[in-house]
Parts: structure tokens; C-alpha cells; sequence
């Protein structure tokens, strides 16, 4: 049996999230896979790819042949070169970890208690001021019209 090593798309419409899988070469590209290898995110700032070298080197080794986009993907993560005994690449660009938001938090409120305590941050809104209604009150209404219950 014919072996590929190939992508398979998952994610949503626009958000494209890619597996990288061993498959039988005849399935379709999101068909069943013998074992899935890794992932790859292209759309993050760097591009998120995570590979299981250990395993990749294994499926090249027992000739799995992997497409276009995944040699291209091994090269950035240098197990091609490993495979094909050639200098290592530059390293990945990895993206910096996120601060965690607790930190941050207590960062702002050191920062902050040096100032003093203001009142609110915005201005109160003043209430609207009722003009006179020229409309009857509420007692005129209730007296009824002298001239209408005439039958005259």
C-alpha cells in the first residue's frame, strides 16, 4: 500500500486549521488517515506547527511520501533535513507567550495607587427639566362638558 504523508483541512469557513496525516494515497483529502503526524495553523502571526519529529521521521524512513506542502512544512521544522542529512535551518519564529492577565491586573493597580481617588469618571447626567403641559390636567378631564347631557 501506497503511503502519503498529506494535509487534512479542518477549522472553519476562512479559518483554515490543517492536520498533518499519513494516509493510504488513494483517499480523498479529508478521508480516513492511518495516524495523524501533527498540525499546522497558517493564519496566526507566526504560523502555529506543531509535528511529532520522532514519528515523521518513522513514516519517511519506511517511504511515505509526503506532498508539496508538507515537505515544505518539514523544512521549517528542520526533520526533512534531518531525513535527507543536510545543514539545519534557522530556527522557527515562535510567537512571545501572552502575560498572564492576573499579572497584568495587579501591574495596573500598582500603578494606579499612587494617583488619588477621583470621583466617578464621567460626568452625571443632569435630569431633563419638564416644560408646563398644554394639555388639560387630570381634574378638567374628569368634569364633564355642562352642555352636552342637554337634550334641549
Amino acid at each position: 500500500m501506497a503511503t502519503k504523508i498529506k494535509l487534512t483541512r479542518i477549522g472553519k469557513m476562512r479559518e483554515p486549521h490543517y492536520r498533518v496525516v499519513v494516509a493510504d494515497a488513494r483517499t480523498k483529502r479529508d478521508g480516513r488517515s492511518i495516524e495523524t503526524l501533527g498540525e499546522y495553523h497558517p493564519k496566526n502571526d507566526p504560523s502555529v506547527i506543531k509535528i511529532d519529529a520522532e514519528r515523521a521521521a518513522y513514516w519517511l524512513g519506511v517511504g511515505a511520501q509526503p506532498t508539496e506542502a508538507v515537505v515544505a512544512i518539514l523544512k521549517v521544522t528542520g526533520d526533512w533535513q534531518k531525513f535527507k542529512d543536510l545543514p539545519e535551518p534557522p530556527p522557527m519564529r515562535v510567537a512571545e507567550p501572552k502575560p498572564d492577565k492576573r499579572a497584568r491586573f495587579d501591574a495596573a493597580l500598582r500603578d494606579s495607587e499612587g494617583e488619588p481617588s477621583v470621583g466617578a469618571t464621567t460626568a452625571r447626567k443632569r435630569a431633563a427639566k419638564k416644560a408646563p403641559d398644554e394639555a388639560p390636567t387630570a381634574e378638567a378631564a374628569a368634569e364633564p362638558p355642562a352642555s352636552a347631557g342637554s337634550g334641549e
